[in-house]
């Protein structure tokens, strides 16, 4: 029997004392998402986002609260030799800033604050629209979701836990 593969990723809904969300562009595709990435080998869920944070955006957070977990169970052929992209877990923190400055990555080529309610303006992708939407949403019960992204965004199963 194969071992399961799973990419643990943690994802960060940082909010200023303004009202302001972080986010932050893509170099590759060009895309504003909420910043956040893979968690590396040794690395727990909330320093994973910590980390992701403030190299994609140079914004220094600490973390609140959990609003999301989120299973990205489609497999598709990766790039860059990767053969097939394994099913995702994502999990969605809401952070605080506590410092830092804006600035770009290796991963970003800008960050910026941006109004609440003009942020589904400008984050396109499904999975990151319902995503920022469960956070619009939090009434304190955690969002699970379980969808595909490929070969079109579909929402598999949805509740609150």
């Amino acid at each position: 029997m194969q071992m399961p593969v799973h990419i643990v990723a943690a994802g960060g809904l940082v909010e200023n004392s303004k009202g302001e969300i972080l986010l932050v562009k893509e170099r590759r595709g060009g895309h504003w998402v909420f910043p956040g990435g893979q968690v590396e080998v040794g690395e727990n869920l909330m320093d994973g986002v910590i980390r992701e944070v403030k190299e994609e955006s140079g914004i220094d957070v600490i973390v609140s609260h959990l609003v999301g977990v989120y299973s990205n169970t489609a497999t598709y052929e990766g790039h860059s030799g990767v053969k097939i992209v394994p099913t995702k877990v994502m999990f969605d923190f809401v952070c605080q800033p506590i410092g830092g400055a804006l600035t770009t990555s290796d991963e970003t080529s800008d960050s910026r604050w941006v109004n609440k309610e003009d942020v589904l303006d400008m984050v396109t992708a499904p999975a990151l629209r319902t995503r920022y939407q469960a956070y619009l949403d939090y009434n304190g019960s955690v969002q699970y979701m379980d969808y595909i992204t490929k070969p079109k965004f579909e929402i598999k199963m949805e509740r609150t836990i």
